[in-house]
């Protein structure tokens, strides 16, 4: 919709740009990068600064994660400037003070009190009529009373010379500032567009000029990468428990090695249908750690047992992958078979739909059908490197519960 109405509207002769809603209601004014350019120092006039912003602009019309590039700050707006002559005014006995004052009621109204009548209220507000502020000049027609108690015009003290000046003044944190917004090019999060920013401003911003985030983009700029934490936790958390399950501290590793296998194939699949890495696939990946995870367990699971039983390493990772090849496969691709339509949903939310269906669905596909050689393989490699060593000096592998005997004279003793 957007791109129809760019597309409309093109030829009005003014720069119209459209922008979604903000992803949160209320946090931010619309979708996308709301950021600004700070001046932090204290020479350069506000021409300057307009001629530095719009370098910044163009630095960041270039790159390709960035796109609906427009600021709010411009130094060009026309303006009248009114230049009182002190002496003059003195003069004429005319306070300077009470002049603007006189100025900003005839201008700008003044609420002086309000009344009810029929039921109403009504507010009373005092400034020159409309016929009488039509045209910037006729400001030197009004008159303002000197000390004398004498109606002087203003323009017997003032004048007024049209020039160019900034259309607004906006401070953050007490510093100048210009207000820029954008979204991130398709293809790209709001991640890369952040990033890409960042870039631009440390290798084109001179030294006392900064950037800053306002709305969302404040929170996902000091985020940080908290994406690779919880993944980093993530996988600690199954490692510890496969740890516990399997006694062991090598064949957790088993499990762990086999999961990239599952996270190339999820990334390649959103490479391939133009999706994002954002929130949604990320969901989709920590949810792989828990499928794939168990499709590795299975295998591990039974080649320990048979292991146990007797056979050697090389022969109990070949049984297990035999074992559990076919329920491997019925239960992943049952799984792969429910997430198509996720994959390719349509409608509203279509996009987080099809974002995290098809990062789960790439994943599983190549996560099972690598990790039914792949697994084996890995048990084979790390059940070798802790073949006939113990944790635990002559430990007994056999639980407690099994070698005792009720009613025997052994148990007894």
């Amino acid at each position: 919709m957007i791109r129809q109405l760019e597309e409309k509207t093109h030829d009005f002769g003014a720069v119209i740009e459209f922008f979604q809603p903000p992803a949160v209601p209320g946090y931010g004014a619309a979708s996308g990068l709301a950021f600004r350019l700070l001046d932090k120092t204290t020479g350069t006039d506000y021409f300057q600064f307009d001629k530095l912003n719009q370098e910044f602009m163009a630095a960041l019309r270039k790159r390709p994660e960035l796109t609906g590039l427009f600021t709010f700050y411009a130094a060009n707006y026309p303006q009248y400037e009114l230049k009182i002559d002190n002496k003059l005014a003195m003069q004429k006995g005319v306070n300077i003070d009470k002049a603007m004052e006189n100025l900003d009621i005839m201008i700008g109204s003044t609420y002086e009190q309000g009344f009810i009548r029929f039921n109403n209220f009504f507010k009373v507000y005092v400034q020159a009529l409309p016929e009488f502020r039509r045209f910037p000049t006729d400001v030197l027609n009004y008159y303002v009373k000197n000390d004398a108690g004498e109606m002087v015009p203003y323009s017997a003290f003032m004048t007024v010379q049209p020039q160019q000046g900034p259309n607004e003044l906006t401070r953050y944190n007490l510093y100048n500032s210009a207000a820029i917004r954008a979204e991130p090019a398709p293809g790209y999060t709001s991640g890369d567009a952040i990033n890409a920013i960042k870039e631009v401003a440390k290798t084109t911003l001179p030294q006392g000029f900064d950037v800053a985030w306002e709305g969302l983009s404040f929170d996902e700029a000091a985020r940080g990468n908290e994406a690779l934490v919880i993944f980093a936790v993530v996988l600690v958390f199954v490692y510890l428990v496969l740890a516990a399950q399997y006694e062991s501290f090598v064949l957790p590793l088993v499990v762990i090695c086999s999961l990239p296998a599952g996270i190339f194939g999820s990334f390649l699949l959103l490479k391939t249908m133009g999706l994002a890495n954002d929130v949604y696939s990320q969901v989709g990946l920590v949810m792989l750690v828990g499928l794939l995870g168990k499709n590795a367990v299975l295998i591990v699971e039974y080649a320990v047992q048979k292991q146990e039983q007797g056979m050697s390493v090389r022969e109990a990772a070949i049984e297990a992958a035999k074992a559990r090849f076919r329920p491997i496969l019925m239960t992943s691709f049952a799984f792969i078979a429910g997430l198509v339509p996720l994959a390719f949903a349509t409608g509203a939310g279509a996009v987080g739909n099809r974002t995290i269906g098809t990062s789960a669905l790439g994943g599983m596909l190549f996560g099972t059908v690598f990790g039914v050689v792949l697994i084996p393989g890995l048990y084979y490699i790390f059940a070798k490197l802790i073949e006939g060593k113990r944790m635990i000096k002559d430990e007994d592998v056999n639980p407690f519960t099994e070698t005792y005997h009720y009613g025997t004279q052994d148990a007894d003793e």
